[in-house]
């Protein structure tokens, strides 16, 4: 294991000490949550207690199997007593990503996503890799932790989610990490996870999306309307990029007083990150990575720039904005 990423976990460890009790904050996802249990381990027997908890409601059914088939304990950010604990961690996203994290000051933020400015005791942000776990996989095996079957099968089936199997932007350190994880993880478990990505309460949105899209020169837009949760926009946004002919997929949906904007791309010279900030970043948050990107925007703000009764009217105002502020790509 190289020096840097010795060094990287002794910085690591120095946030602690044996009597603190530590609070670590995810937006859950497969990535998230893997790099969450990471953390939990290398603390064990290191900090007095280490809660995980998560700021969303956790629909997806791939997210839902992995907390069970992983036995993982997350407690909704609803249920913490913030004054039971005194160090604060956030793994996978970093504080400008959702405003809920703003009631936080975090002593440690480790992720993959591009840099917002953010501050904080100890970071350790690289947006080139390809997932979070990757990080976390190199922090446990510094520490000389050979992983259990659960926290290597979470690692892994992260690691292969965020770089979808290796098509998204990676590094060779992720290709390490996998290799390494997958001579400790349940591999059957990882599939039976992956392959729990649906409800049947879902498939009507594909109906309206189908109905419904837009193409312009190998963009698909679609607005939903109203949807259960936001991850349904990935979902759809996912599936439209299976399609030869599509180069982007832009999903949108309304769920809990948002707006949430989901972006998709085949990478070719395009940058969804870019692309979501520079149409919505203005009015709210937005940025992501090369091929996949997200936008929130408050209703409250949204209903200032147009009307939210007619789906078709705001369906054209967000082509419109996308098409205004960063091109036809």
């Amino acid at each position: 294991m190289s020096s840097s990423a010795l060094e990287k976990l002794r910085c690591f460890y120095d946030q602690f000490s044996s009597d603190d009790h530590v609070l670590v904050l995810i937006d859950a996802d497969p990535d998230a949550i893997a790099s969450a249990m990471a953390v939990k381990r290398l603390l064990w027997r290191k900090v007095a207690n280490t809660s995980i908890s998560n700021i969303n409601v956790i629909k997806r059914p791939d997210n839902i199997a992995m907390i069970r088939l992983l036995r993982v304990s997350l407690i909704p950010l609803s249920k913490i007593d913030k004054s039971k604990f005194n160090r604060f961690v956030i793994v996978d996203s970093q504080p400008d990503h959702n405003e809920t994290f703003a009631a936080f000051k975090p002593d440690v933020i480790i992720d993959h996503h591009p840099e917002t400015g953010v501050n904080a005791p100890f970071l350790d942000i690289r947006p080139k890799y390809g997932a979070t776990a990757s990080i976390m996989t190199e922090y446990l095996r510094a520490a000389r932790i050979k992983p259990s079957s659960k926290l290597a099968t979470g690692l892994f089936f992260a690691v292969k989610t965020d770089t979808d199997n290796f098509v998204r932007q990676t590094l060779l350190e992720d290709v390490r990490a996998f290799q390494f994880l997958y001579n400790h993880a349940n591999i059957h478990l990882a599939r039976k996870i992956e392959q729990t990505e649906m409800r049947f309460d879902f498939l009507k949105y594909f109906k309206i999306a189908l109905e419904n899209m837009r193409r312009r020169k190998g963009r698909v837009f679609v607005h939903l309307g109203p949807v259960v949760n936001p991850d349904v926009c990935v979902l759809i946004a996912d599936f439209f990029m299976k399609v030869n002919s599509v180069r982007w997929s832009i999903i949108s949906g309304i769920c809990n007083k948002k707006l949430t904007v989901v972006f998709r791309n085949d990478g070719l010279r395009k940058n969804a990150g870019d692309v979501a900030r520079q149409s919505f970043g203005h009015i709210g948050s937005a940025g992501g990575h090369k091929n996949m990107a997200r936008a929130e925007i408050p209703i409250a703000v949204l209903e200032e720039h147009v009307k939210l009764k007619d789906d078709k009217i705001l369906l054209g105002w967000i082509i419109n904005q996308i098409e205004k502020k960063a091109g036809k790509k």
